[in-house]
C-alpha cells in the first residue's frame, strides 16, 4: 500500500504562484537559491541529457535586462502596452531566474521531450519556491520568445527561453481562481 504524504498533498492541492509584480524584498541567498535550483534540477529528464540550463538575474542586473527588453521592444515596433508590460517584469523584479531550453544531440530522446524537461523544470523551481515559503510567478510573453532578447543574456543559436520565474518574498496572497472542471477533461479508454 503506498504511503501518502499529508502535507505534500495539501501543498498540491492548494499551491498557487504569485504574481512577479506582487513580490518584493528580501529575495533568497545565494545558498538558498542553489538548494532550489537543486530541487528543480531533480525533474523528469529522459537519458539524463541536463536539456536545460538556469541564468540568474539578481537585483543588480533588473536594470540591464529592463533596457534590454525596451531595446527589443523598439527594434520589433511592439506597442506601448506591450513596450512596458516587456520591461515591467525587471523593472519591478528583484531576481528571476531564466530557466534556458538548452537541448541536446541525441539519437534516443526526440526534442520534445527535452522541450517538455524544460517546462518540468520550470514548475519545479516554482513549486520548490513556493514550497521553501518564497512567492514565486513562471513568466512567458513576448520577452521569453524573442530570440535577440536570448542572444542579449547569452544564449546560443539552439537555446531559447522556457520561462523567467521569479522569486521573492509575497506582499499578499491572491485570491483562488477558477480552476478547470477535470472530470471535463478527462477521458477514460474502454478495455
Amino acid at each position: 500500500m503506498p504511503v501518502p504524504n499529508p502535507a505534500a498533498i495539501e501543498f498540491l492541492r492548494t499551491r498557487r504562484s504569485r504574481p512577479a509584480k506582487a513580490l518584493t524584498l528580501p529575495i533568497p541567498t545565494t545558498d538558498e537559491l542553489a538548494a532550489l535550483l537543486d530541487m528543480a534540477a531533480r525533474s523528469p529528464d529522459h537519458g539524463m541529457l541536463a536539456p536545460w540550463r538556469f541564468v540568474v538575474a539578481g537585483p543588480e542586473t533588473m536594470p540591464r535586462l529592463a533596457a534590454l527588453a525596451e531595446e527589443r521592444a523598439i527594434a520589433l515596433n511592439l506597442d506601448v502596452e506591450k513596450r512596458a508590460k516587456g520591461r515591467a517584469q525587471f523593472d519591478l523584479g528583484h531576481l528571476a531566474v531564466i530557466v534556458v531550453a538548452s537541448p541536446k544531440p541525441s539519437d534516443k530522446i526526440p526534442q520534445i521531450e527535452q522541450t517538455l524537461s524544460a517546462g518540468a523544470v520550470c514548475l519545479s523551481l516554482v513549486n520548490a519556491a513556493l514550497a521553501s515559503g518564497w512567492g514565486a510567478a513562471w513568466i512567458t510573453g513576448w520577452v521569453s520568445h524573442d530570440a535577440g532578447f536570448g542572444a542579449g543574456i547569452g544564449l546560443a543559436g539552439e537555446e531559447w527561453i522556457a520561462g523567467i520565474v521569479h522569486i521573492g518574498t509575497e506582499t499578499a496572497t491572491p485570491p483562488e481562481r477558477p480552476r478547470p472542471d477535470v472530470a471535463a477533461l478527462t477521458t477514460r479508454l474502454a478495455p
